[in-house]
């Protein structure tokens, strides 16, 4: 039995599998917040509803 190569299925499988390291580099290069103030940012609140 011979074996075939399905070329196009191959090449879109490879390119969602780069499309998908992509997206996973682009969210770990964004910074995270941190040391936010969560009293300040209910003070805040207070303040607008009052």
């Amino acid at each position: 039995m011979a074996v075939t190569r399905l070329k196009r299925k191959d090449r879109r499988n490879s390119n969602a599998a780069n499309q998908r390291i992509k997206d996973i580099k682009l969210l770990t290069k964004l910074p995270t917040i941190k040391n936010v103030d969560i009293e300040a940012i209910k003070a805040s609140f207070a303040a607008k509803k009052a």
